[in-house]
Parts: C-alpha cells; structure tokens; sequence
C-alpha cells in the first residue's frame, strides 16, 4: 500500500542520516579498523541511523526532504555531515595517538626500536611496545564503556548541530588543534616516568662499568 516515491525519500532520507554515523566509525579507532570486517561497521550505520530516524532522541531530528536531497543543493549538506563525522572520528584518533607516540619513545629509548612488526590498524611496521599501548589503550576505552559514550555524543550533535544547519568551520579546525595538543600531553604525561626511570637505569649501569670494567657492559645491562 504505500507509493514508490514515499519509499525511494524513505530510503534517501535513511542514508542520509547514515553518512554522519558512517563517516566516525570509519575515522574512529576501533569502530574503523582494518580487522573489523566491512559486513559489520556496515551493519553497525544502519543500526545507529535507527534512532535518527526513529526520532529516538531527545527533541527529534528535522531531515531534509527528499526534494531537496535529489537537487543539487544536497551535496553542500553531504560535505558536511561527512566532515562532521571524519572530525568527530578523527579527533578521537588523535587522542589514540597519545598510546602509539608513548610506545615509540619508550621503545627507542629502551633500544627496542627495532622490535617492530605489522599492525594492521596503522597499515604499516610500527613498535611492538607502542602496539602494547595502543591495545591497551583500547582496552580500557571499551571496558570504561567510551564507545557507549562516543557514540552518545554522536547521536546527540544531531540534535545541537541538525543536518542542514549552518557549521562553524573555524570550530572544527579549532577542535582537531586542541585534541593534537592533548595528545601530546598524554604522551608526554605516559612516557617521561618510564624514559627517567630508563635514564636513571642507564646511569647506574655507566656508574658500575666505570668501577668494574671487567664486567660485560652489554650482559650487565
């Protein structure tokens, strides 16, 4: 009983809500990585689009029209619900980054540089130590629930930022800034205990070759 041109806006309005949820879990950390299988961040956007379509959150969401979708106007609102959720990924990346830049120096300053292999997330040979970190920097992330929390706020930005409204792109900038200098200082808050205790180490280790050098400098150590 219903009409095929209700059905085909249904549908362009369902994937529409999809692009903003889909572009996260693509940019995010554990939700986009490369060992979780297409089928499924896939099934995930067409399960999280539910609720925006559903009105499921607090204040309902005005999508646009299906007219409006099918005019050329629909590509200024396509660019930018991806862009709001490559940022909104991107900036919970960053923050990742924080394990992964910790592991590095930790890594390099303890000579275990060159200990390195695959890691399917970052595409490329990467430190085992910082590999340590990232996996458990994941792992407090879902057992502290902030995936539930993420896409929380995912949802929620439908309701402060509707889709259509007007972005501040000087905002967005101002936001990938701000969580590249956090990232910084987690790293630099993880990995200064452990390279002072490797430097205090190493002191040590000089201080005991220099009072007995018959003693292997490289065993020792």
């Amino acid at each position: 009983g219903l009409e095929l041109g209700a059905v085909t806006g249904w549908l362009a309005q369902y994937v529409f809500a999809m692009l903003r949820i889909g572009a996260f879990v693509i940019a995010s950390p554990g939700f986009g990585g490369r060992f979780v299988p297409a089928q499924v961040r896939v099934m995930a956007v067409a399960v999280l689009a539910l609720p925006v379509m559903a009105g499921g959150i607090e204040g309902g969401v005005a999508l646009p029209d299906p007219a409006v979708l099918a005019g050329l106007g629909a590509v200024r609102l396509v660019f930018t619900e991806i862009t709001l959720g490559l940022v909104a990924g991107m900036v919970l990346t960053i923050l990742f980054g924080a394990a992964a830049l910790a592991g590095d120096r930790i890594a390099a300053t303890a000579g275990l540089g060159f200990a390195a292999q695959f890691d399917p997330a970052a595409g490329g040979q990467t430190p085992v130590v910082a590999q340590l970190f990232g996996l458990f920097m994941l792992m407090v992330f879902l057992g502290g629930d902030g995936h539930l929390a993420a896409i929380r706020v995912v949802l929620e930005s439908y309701r402060t930022v509707p889709p259509g409204a007007p972005v501040d792109f000087t905002r967005i900038i101002a936001a990938g800034l701000t969580a590249g200098s956090r990232m910084f200082a987690l790293g630099m808050g993880v990995m200064l205990p452990v390279v002072a205790c490797l430097l205090l180490l190493n002191i040590a280790v000089g201080i005991v070759t220099r009072s007995a050098p018959s003693l292997n400098l490289f065993s020792f150590g």
